[in-house]
């Protein structure tokens, strides 16, 4: 008896899509619900960002960085400050390097916060995706009392920090840190421990050590493959070889794993938090720098652990108060390649777990 073959679907998805976070498309290739190949359409958000900075100087391109990842515009912000800082052999305040410290894990708790609460709900998990955000929303608040906004915060400068944070800031952190370990066990009971998110994710795109390795994967991805890779601890910048904690690696492999190892990295942040508060010491935030910053001629390539992984500034100074050229080497842009060698096979309600797993926000992807 002859078997009958289904016709081939070539599937649009995004970039309107709920589920595809942000200006994402994919054109998704189908045998009946089977995924047989995927082609990533990316550009729908290019804004142009490393073209503007050479019309801007360099102060003026802060704000700029807030919008790559603006799930954590902290990290954006200490990534380029600090790239400026080493073209010009700036050295800040310690009052300023722990405050710093302290935003960039309150940014990386935020941002693995959203990551938990879509990747539920791209598959269908309502009440997660609410804890989650209920709690991010106190993350929020104290960067309003910082710095006025609540999303594309930029209070990092060039030389420091733009201001010491108010009374209140000290009190909201420390209750929200004490809040912490309930939160973990709330996420755990709803969302990890649910035999259906355990159904949909266990064993589903699969992304192998030695792929990921040859992708140059980073973040939290790389390490749910079983690589102990973190800038933090690979490449220590600022004040983090202070800080004692451990770098949380999995070894799944998987779309669970990809999603529970941002659970593990919340409480490292935490653990970092309190030692940061526990020595921050007094003093101003922001050094003796000219009011018209010029660095010396040359090139600067400055890292970061955001995230989502590896964030770069590359700077070739000419000696102005502009860049004569900016790239901005983006985690995101790099781990969506792992998108469609993972997802073959797979059914299309598959993809979007998988694909929400990457966390990929496409303000960095497209730039």
């Amino acid at each position: 008896m002859a078997v009958e073959r289904t016709e081939e679907l070539v599937l649009n998805m995004g970039p309107q899509h709920p589920s595809m976070h942000g200006v994402f498309r994919m054109v998704v290739h189908l045998e009946g619900e089977v995924v047989t190949k995927i082609d990533p359409k990316i550009g729908y958000l290019h804004r142009g960002i490393e073209k503007l900075a050479e019309s801007r100087t360099y102060p003026q391109f802060i704000p700029y960085t807030d919008r790559l990842d603006y799930l954590s515009s902290p990290h954006n912000n200490l990534a380029y400050v600090l790239a400026v800082e080493k073209l010009m052999g700036v050295e800040i305040p310690e009052r300023a390097e722990y405050l710093r410290v302290i935003f960039a894990e309150l940014a990386r708790i935020a941002s693995h916060q959203v990551m938990i609460g879509s990747t539920a709900l791209d598959i269908a998990g309502w009440t997660a995706w609410s804890y989650c955000f209920r709690d991010r929303e106190r993350i929020l608040d104290m960067y309003e009392m910082t710095a006025g906004s609540r999303l594309t915060v930029n209070n990092m400068r060039i030389g420091g920090i733009s201001n010491d944070p108010p009374p209140g800031f000290w009190d909201a952190l420390k209750s929200f840190l004490d809040d912490i370990p309930e939160m973990i066990e709330e996420y755990y009971g709803i969302f990890f421990g649910n035999e259906i998110t355990m159904g949909r994710m266990k064993s589903v795109g699969i992304l192998p050590k030695e792929l990921a390795e040859n992708l140059s994967i980073t973040g939290p991805v790389i390490r749910s493959s079983g690589v102990n890779y973190d800038v933090r601890k690979a490449d220590p910048y600022g004040i983090y070889d202070r800080f004692d904690f451990d770098v949380p690696v999995l070894h799944g492999c998987d779309s669970y794993d990809r999603t529970l190892i941002r659970l593990l990295e919340i409480k490292e942040s935490a653990k970092i938090i309190k030692q940061a508060m526990r020595d921050i010491p007094e003093g101003p935030v922001m050094a003796k720098i000219p009011k018209v910053i010029k660095p010396p001629v040359g090139e600067v390539y400055h890292r970061v652990e955001n995230p989502k992984g590896e964030l770069g500034f590359y700077i070739v100074s000419d000696g102005t108060t502009k860049p004569a050229r900016l790239h901005i080497k983006s985690p995101t842009f790099v781990n969506m390649q792992m998108l469609p060698l993972i997802s073959l096979g797979w059914k299309i309600q598959d993809v979007i777990a998988i694909f929400a797993t990457i966390d990929a926000v496409l303000g960095e992807v497209d730039k």
